[in-house]
């Protein structure tokens, strides 16, 4: 079933043709529209007056050098990386395992992004070879394309998950989290390989939220800890990247 919306275009037919000809979003790589065409550093830091008392608490001085693949990102989340510390370089989501290597990481973020994980074996490839060299962390599309690359399967949820106030389980410390979800396809829990655990549940559907590696310092969420104007719930995802970082 296809559908469009318009506040412009108020013709039947001519909105019926544009649904009809949409390409949708399965088996497009749409990442390649919106990455970043060559690499960056990142010193921007969380704004002193969009920052709450729990934010405050997230500047430290880890010292530690992110390398972020850069997906579609928001850029809210290196400002978190840089406000605790951290040296943050910003690269295109096509870049290989052996350049990001050769930036010397202590640590590589996987970002969000647009559209349908699974085209994108470029970057399942890169992460394969990541694993086991430098910790790693995923948020949102990045969350999928480390399930990806570790053998799991994805799926196109029938409305995706979107909004703030989203609660998620957390299976490891058994708290429930509110959070700010915006994907259309989830990470499929029967295609999990052995090497993965589910840490998060998503509690209105009981899908996948997040996924570790029981082998390697890897882990990703399916949702945003660096929600700009919250739920602030999950900020402690960043310090647990961080600990990783420090083993």
């Amino acid at each position: 079933m296809r559908g469009i919306l318009s506040t412009s275009d108020l013709n039947d037919e001519s909105l019926i043709n544009k649904a009809k000809s949409s390409q949708g979003l399965i088996g497009r790589d749409i990442v390649r529209e919106v990455m970043p065409k060559q690499a960056m550093s990142w010193d921007q830091k969380l704004d002193d007056w969009t920052e709450t008392e729990v934010g405050k608490h997230d500047r430290t001085d880890s010292g530690a050098h992110v390398v972020c693949m850069d997906f579609g990102m928001k850029w809210n989340i290196p400002r978190h990386f840089a406000s605790r510390g951290n040296q943050v370089t910003v690269v295109p989501g096509d870049t290989s395992a052996d350049e990001i290597m050769k930036q010397n990481p202590d640590g590589v973020f996987l970002s969000n992004g647009p559209g349908d994980p699974e085209p994108l074996e470029y970057a399942h490839n890169t992460i394969r070879e990541l694993l086991g060299q430098v910790p790693v962390f995923g948020i949102c599309l990045g969350h999928q394309l480390l399930s990806l690359a570790c053998g799991a399967q994805t799926f196109k949820l029938k409305f995706g998950h979107r909004g703030v106030n989203q609660p998620v389980f957390d299976m490891q410390t058994g708290k429930v989290e509110i959070t700010t979800q915006n994907h259309g396809f989830a990470v499929d829990e029967k295609s999990l390989p052995d090497c993965l655990e589910v840490t998060h549940r998503n509690l209105n559907d009981d899908t996948v939220a997040g996924v570790r590696h029981r082998e390697h310092a890897a882990f990703g969420v399916q949702y945003h800890p660096e929600a700009a104007s919250g739920p602030h719930d999950s900020h402690y995802l960043f310090e647990r990247f961080e600990k990783q970082i420090a083993k």
